[in-house]
């Protein structure tokens, strides 16, 4: 496929949302290509619309299958409508979020069981995965006392404001699959300055692809 595929994962209050609003304008200006910033859940309007519902703090009810398919659902919407289309337009497409989220939350935090969730995730994705997984790395309560502080933020969604036995299991969950995929992913402690971990990153991308390339 001629375009890129990067994808920006981590426990809640890593900061990936900061990381890539700093990343994109660097791969735009670098490369000359047009660069698609995107998110899960999400991503396009009818991802979107899915996304309200898994995220609603009101949704108090919601079975962890259920948002397992949902987010599953929202994930081959965004696929098919947004990254597969502009990546075979050649762009470079920059996904905060993708199926290793949902691997790690609903399989290691939600306790389904990472083999079922990829199940889900295998026939919605048909195994479709990024060039690149950035990681960042955080202690789970200090990703949610960033969080806590951000008062610009809002209020938590209902995944942030599980409790950190959640959060944990999350970490860990994550810990799992960069063990199983060693190459895809570059891990980064995101409990360093901003600009710091903008540097490690920008240099993992440009490395990655100038491999990619030739």
């Amino acid at each position: 496929m001629p375009g890129i595929f990067i994808s920006l994962e981590g426990p809640d209050g890593s900061g990936k949302s900061s990381l890539t609003q700093v990343l994109v304008p660097k791969i735009r200006e670098y490369f000359n290509k047009e660069v698609v910033q995107t998110r899960e859940p999400g991503g396009s309007p009818l991802a979107e619309e899915i996304r309200q519902l898994i995220l609603d703090t009101s949704h108090k009810e919601m079975d962890p299958k259920t948002e397992a398919l949902l987010m599953a659902a929202s994930r081959r919407q965004h696929l098919v409508e947004t990254i597969l289309p502009k990546l075979e337009a050649g762009a470079v497409v920059v996904s905060d979020r993708y199926v290793d989220s949902s691997l790690a939350y609903q399989g290691a935090g939600r306790q389904l069981g990472l083999e079922a969730v990829w199940a889900i995730n295998h026939f919605a994705i048909q195994s479709f995965m990024p060039d690149l997984t950035l990681y960042l790395d955080i202690d789970a309560q200090a990703g949610l006392n960033r969080i806590a502080s951000k008062n610009g933020r809002g209020v938590r969604d209902r995944l942030e404001l599980e409790d950190i036995h959640f959060h944990n299991r999350v970490r860990q969950g994550y810990y799992t699959l960069i063990d199983h995929d060693p190459n895809r992913f570059i891990v980064i402690d995101a409990s360093q300055e901003l600009n710091q971990v903008a540097d490690i990153a920008w240099q993992a991308v440009r490395e990655r692809l100038a491999e990619l390339r030739n």
